[in-house]
């Protein structure tokens, strides 16, 4: 399986740690499937494996080396089928950059940061996705347990991890709420920056992955960009495509029913309500950037890149013919006066969001270097 020379991407160097991937990379919480954890519904719709593997072998023909995934993306589902393109003939393993994480599947133990939990799970993920190391290892949230119990314990087990050379760096997500912090309003609502900046002086990480796209209000993703320059972190950029919702492909005339286990059912933002004030602004894009699908992907691909050259973009899939538009529409690169168009729409629609009451804010905000 080799890699078609009309189809490179362009190089990114993941800050300090040496990391030099194609600029998009392959986000894998889509093929996990339908699931649940911690009482809620946590994964996507039903997925066809065989439309999942062709989808991978169709982004590692297209250029794709970087995969991130985790543990819980259901529950092993997807680090097993990203084995399955490992273990392809042709498919050379130093070529890859594979990325999991840990934290939110707790299984048996007392909390998904215990220590010997911690190596379980690690393990398993190596024997998932057929390899002996990974490239990236991330800590999945920011909650380790009551009082702080388990931070400590968890930091000695990864910073071990990548002594043994089972890890090559460590991740860590950028400011965010835990999941169930963010639906428990009895939960004490943490500063999720300051929260942010103490584990970080912590784990020391290598790379950060945040979340980022054309509704993430400039002030709240410019400072994390800022601080991972400062501190030479590589940048994993996720929803660089709101999940779907900046395609146009979601009608607010005839909203989607998710099923069991699909996380967009307790999200409001995919209700027809949200639904109508974002296809309002996509028309309204469209009329400076082209009426086609793929032009709306392009623009909000590139709000992406251009945010850091530390940063690589991941983008999800459920088919074939989905990965290989993502992976091949960014063509030109937009002016600064068009992505400032883009922006200045979107920005008019966060803000319609957010007084309807239709919530649709990522989890960053600005960070202070």
């Amino acid at each position: 399986m080799t890699q078609s020379p009309s189809s490179r991407l362009p190089l990114r160097t993941l800050g300090s740690c040496g990391i030099t991937v194609p600029a998009l990379g392959v986000g894998c919480w889509t093929i996990g499937g339908p699931d649940h954890n911690l009482g809620l519904p946590m994964g996507w719709g039903p997925v066809d494996e065989e439309d999942a593997v062709a989808g991978l072998a169709t982004a590692y023909l297209l250029g794709a080396r970087l995969f991130d995934t985790a543990d819980v993306y259901g529950h092993g589902r997807s680090e097993r089928l990203i084995g399955e393109l490992v273990a392809e003939d042709g498919v050379r393993r130093d070529e890859l950059v594979l990325s999991s994480k840990v934290g939110y599947f707790p299984g048996t133990a007392a909390h998904g940061y215990d220590p010997g939990h911690m190596r379980h799970q690690l393990e398993q993920s190596l024997t998932n996705l057929r390899t002996d190391y990974l490239d990236i290892y991330f800590f999945h949230h920011a909650e380790f347990g009551e009082n702080d119990r388990w931070p400590d314990g968890a930091v000695q087990a990864m910073h071990q991890f990548r002594d043994e050379g089972l890890v090559r760096v460590v991740g860590m997500r950028g400011p965010h709420r835990f999941a169930l912090d963010r639906l428990d309003a009895t939960r004490p609502r943490l500063d999720k920056v300051a929260r942010f900046q103490e584990l970080l002086e912590r784990i020391q990480p290598d790379v950060l992955a945040v979340r980022d796209n054309l509704l993430t209000p400039r002030a709240r993703s410019e400072g994390i960009f800022t601080f991972a320059a400062v501190h030479g972190c590589g940048v994993l950029i996720n929803k660089p495509l709101g999940q779907g919702l900046l395609t146009g492909t979601y009608d607010p005339t005839a909203p989607r029913e998710f099923g069991e286990g699909d996380h967009r059912s307790r999200k409001r933002w995919f209700t027809a309500p949200a639904l109508a004030v974002l296809t309002d602004g996509l028309n309204e894009l469209r009329q400076h950037i082209g009426p086609k699908t793929v032009e709306l992907v392009r623009i909000a691909l590139w709000s992406c890149l251009e945010r850091s050259e530390n940063a690589v973009v991941l983008v999800g899939f459920s088919s074939p013919e989905q990965i290989s538009m993502n992976l091949s529409v960014l063509g030109r690169r937009p002016s600064a006066a068009e992505l400032a168009t883009a922006r200045e729409i979107m920005g008019r629609v966060q803000a319609r969001l957010d007084a309807g009451g239709e919530v649709f804010t990522d989890e960053q905000q600005a960070v202070a270097s």
